[in-house]
């Protein structure tokens, strides 16, 4: 199962802190970074055990996350 629910590693680049930097002090990146791992880990708990939406934020019928999952198994490096 935890495998299943963490296969996908996140790197974020460079390019991205640097941007994030111009706007944001270190204690308000923390901050922001702490939010985005909250919902990310509130979003993988969701779809492990197959709760659906609320429907309090609908997605457009197009949007990536309304497609099925890719099960493929990556290998770790």
């Amino acid at each position: 199962m935890a495998e299943a629910m963490c296969e996908r590693s996140v790197t974020v680049p460079d390019e991205v802190f640097e941007e994030v930097r111009r706007h944001f002090d270190e204690k308000a990146i923390v901050e922001l970074v702490a939010m985005v791992a909250l919902e990310n880990m509130r979003a993988r708990f969701n779809r492990a055990l197959e709760i659906p939406s609320d429907g309090l934020c609908p997605l457009p019928a197009n949007h990536p996350a309304l497609k099925a999952p890719d099960l493929t198994p990556t290998p770790f490096p």
